[in-house]
């Protein structure tokens, strides 16, 4: 698989890959239907399913074990970090499947988990970029994301996965996936709008010594794909987690030096514990900025900073609500003099230091 040529300005590859979003989506709502309805077929012929991945691709498997439970009625479906998959596997046989999440097929325990499934006998799924090195032969079924990711600080080829699996928790529920998803490219799209503000957002941010991201449900995991962004791409101190997890222990660090980003679409829930931490934050000092539904005013007047993104169904939320705090990682990267696409690799103490391990 052959990238792009490194750039050194704006436009980097990341911004590129991030407004490609809304056309990367369309594809694989359109062309991927048919490998999706084969996944769906064998997962219902499954007593357990495994989703398998690291990294970026990790917060995608927590992404689709909570679909799968949440949207589709499968309880069983668990997550699984790719190292933890290959060092303490789980027993597996004829009766499971395991599905492997690899943007672009090189990383060393994604494939080794493919290998490991393969040899069990269990059915096997590999979602993977368009042209990636993945071993396809292994995998029962291929749905193919996105073209390779140009830049090491991956977007879109996350997001393009997250809507194959969105796909998948659609088909398992009985609903037609292209239907579901039809809105799902506008919404993106509406999302993206937001960059002149992220821009600003980002370009007032120089001076924040910590930040975190937060939030519930599948949110937490698009706080902890922000989080993963930001150290790659702008190499911040910065951390994702759960709203509550939040309280217990990270938020005795945070003051007038920290900013704290909600993700935090509409509840139903009237005892709203968004609202309790955005009051907490602020009474300690700190910087707050929230991703919110247009027209969420009760947060809105709690934070600093909104970024609003068109109403949405609850599936689409963990790609329309990540795509401002995609452009906001990359707007800092260039405040803060880094190039977000090289992880890196353009110092040479970090070139040395790959001596001593590979991906």
């Amino acid at each position: 698989m052959t990238l792009s040529p490194e750039r050194t300005a704006h436009p980097y590859h990341m911004h590129d890959a991030i407004m490609g979003q809304p056309q990367a989506i369309a594809r694989v709502i359109s062309d991927e239907r048919d490998n999706i309805r084969s996944l769906a077929n064998l997962v219902q012929k499954s007593t357990r399913v495994h989703i398998v991945g690291i990294g970026t691709s990790w917060h995608a498997a927590l992404i689709g074990e909570d679909l799968l439970r949440n949207h589709a009625g499968r309880h069983e479906a668990r997550a699984w970090n790719s190292y933890e998959f290959c060092d303490r596997p789980p027993p597996l046989a004829e009766d499971d499947i395991v599905i492997v999440l690899s943007h672009r097929g090189t990383k060393t325990y994604s494939a080794r988990a493919l290998e490991l499934a393969h040899r069990s006998g269990a059915a096997t799924a590999l979602l993977t970029g368009i042209g990636s090195d993945a071993r396809r032969d292994l995998a029962n079924v291929v749905v193919e994301t996105s073209e390779p990711d140009p830049s090491s600080a991956f977007t879109i080829s996350h997001t393009s996965a997250l809507t194959a699996l969105a796909m998948l928790a659609v088909a398992l529920s009985g609903e037609d996936p292209a239907k579901s998803l039809s809105g799902l490219p506008d919404a993106v799209q509406g999302a993206i709008s937001t960059e002149d503000a992220v821009r600003d957002w980002a370009a007032s941010s120089t001076d924040v010594q910590r930040f975190y991201f937060v939030g519930t449900g599948t949110d937490a995991s698009t706080a902890y794909e922000a989080a993963l962004k930001m150290k790659e791409a702008n190499y911040t101190t910065t951390e994702g987690l759960h709203l509550e997890q939040y309280l217990h222990g990270p938020f005795v660090s945070t003051d007038e030096g920290c900013l704290v980003t909600f993700i935090a679409p509409p509840s139903d829930d009237p005892d709203d514990r968004v609202l309790d931490i955005m009051r907490a934050a602020t009474e300690v000092g700190a910087r707050t900025a929230a991703v919110l539904q247009k027209g969420d005013s009760d947060r809105a007047n709690l934070v600093d900073t909104v970024l609003s993104v068109p109403e949405c169904p609850g599936i689409y939320s963990p790609i329309v609500y990540l795509a401002p705090l995609q452009l906001f990682t990359y707007w800092l990267a260039l405040e803060l003099k880094c190039n977000p696409d090289v992880f890196r690799l353009n110092d040479p103490r970090h070139v040395s230091a790959r001596r001593h391990y590979t991906l």
